[in-house]
């Protein structure tokens, strides 16, 4: 019986002693995983699969340097930056579903598409539910004005197409050009709606125009067509592969010419696809790898070369990086992450310092930005032909 008593004082003791500060040894600290709140949610949408990958993956590349910088150095207001994912494999229809998932999981932002049209689908949902979406690829019309929590930190169509169509004129001597637009996208109708009074205000003719839908991959009816005419050279306001196909039936036809358009056509499937057919042919965008770059925007490519097998970035990457910072920038000044105190910081965005230049927002919310990056394909990668000042 004693010895009862005994072990029951015992275990008493040793629980009183558990409750004294000091008397127990505190277990080894450890790093958990960040629990909802503890860190800032930027979104990412875009195509990691399907046609527009290219697009998708090189911006989430970017946004993710961007982000292990920020947390890095710091993070944004005590907090780290944290990517959610909303993939829609670069399906129109899938989307409204991928920006809806990212609204719920609470992102503070977010940075997508790289493309007009998908960008215009998500933007009155982002709108609506009162959630930033800056686009770092979207150069058509018509985003902007969605509404005031629509942002791009891209150049403007409205701006390169004619820069380059004056190019095209004086320095190339250009008279004549064939179109060719891609139906139904509305990155190509609105590019298309911009080249034509470009091309007429720089006294260059149209001498044939010719309509293809996207993933059509037969074009050999618009190509004999454009054999019975005389031209300079094809205005293509569509994407890399069709651009691509396009040119090698053209080559099949025994047409020289060569293409030039926008920045839907920069990927390096354009050559890849394309081969020796589009050899010559050129791309305009608001970045390229200059020889003469230097501080953060040589520090930028140095940085993704490193962590890309020495591969070169292109403007999505890029674009994608400034987005992150811009995002960062504009929830530091107004010390906070909720995107209707953020937004009118963001849209006061003056002579931002990015690795594709200077950004300034205008009272519409379009980014000014200088220069034009015209590239051409040379021996299957692309290379700086001239970099074209933008005079306002």
């Amino acid at each position: 019986m004693k010895n009862k008593y005994f072990s029951i004082f015992l275990v008493c003791l040793l629980a009183m002693a558990l409750l004294i500060p000091g008397c127990a040894k505190e277990a080894p600290k450890q790093d958990a995983a960040p629990a909802a709140g503890d860190t800032i949610k930027i979104g990412f949408l875009g195509g990691k699969t399907g046609g527009h990958a290219h697009y998708g993956i090189e911006t989430l590349k970017g946004m993710q340097m961007a982000v292990n910088d920020i947390n890095a150095a710091g993070g944004v207001l005590g907090k780290k930056l944290e990517i959610i994912e909303g993939d829609h494999r670069s399906e129109s229809s899938e989307a409204a579903n991928a920006t809806q998932m990212m609204i719920t999981k609470k992102v503070a932002a977010i940075v997508g598409d790289p493309t007009t049209g998908i960008t215009k689908l998500a933007a009155p949902i982002c709108q609506n539910s009162k959630v930033v979406l800056l686009s770092a690829g979207a150069v058509g019309t018509g985003v902007v004005e969605i509404g005031d929590y629509i942002y791009r930190d891209t150049l403007l169509d409205a701006v390169a197409a004619p820069a380059v169509t004056k190019y095209l004129a004086d320095t190339l001597k250009w008279k004549k050009v064939a179109l060719v637009t891609t139906t139904g996208l509305p990155y190509s109708e609105s590019l298309t709606a911009l080249f034509k009074p470009a091309l007429a205000k720089n006294n260059i003719e149209i001498v044939a125009e010719q309509n293809i839908q996207e993933k059509d991959t037969n074009f050999s009816a618009q190509v004999t067509t454009l054999t019975k005419k005389e031209f300079d050279g094809v205005v293509f306001t569509g994407y890399y592969t069709e651009g691509a196909l396009f040119m090698k039936e053209m080559r099949k036809q025994g047409l020289k010419q060569v293409l030039v358009g926008g920045d839907g056509l920069l990927g390096k499937e354009l050559y890849e696809l394309g081969g020796d057919a589009v050899e010559g042919s050129m791309v305009y965008a608001g970045f390229a790898v200059d020889q003469n770059a230097a501080g953060k925007t040589k520090e930028f490519i140095d940085k993704y070369k490193a962590a890309n097998n020495g591969a070169l970035p292109d403007m999505f990457p890029a674009q994608g990086y400034d987005a992150v910072m811009m995002l960062a920038e504009a929830m530091k000044a107004a010390n906070s992450a909720d995107p209707t105190v953020f937004k009118d910081k963001l849209a006061k965005t003056k002579d931002f310092k990015g690795v594709t230049g200077n950004i300034t927002f205008d009272d519409k919310r379009e980014p000014i930005k200088s220069p034009v990056y015209l590239q051409e394909v040379k021996s299957k990668q692309f290379a700086v032909k001239s970099v074209i000042a933008v005079t306002q």
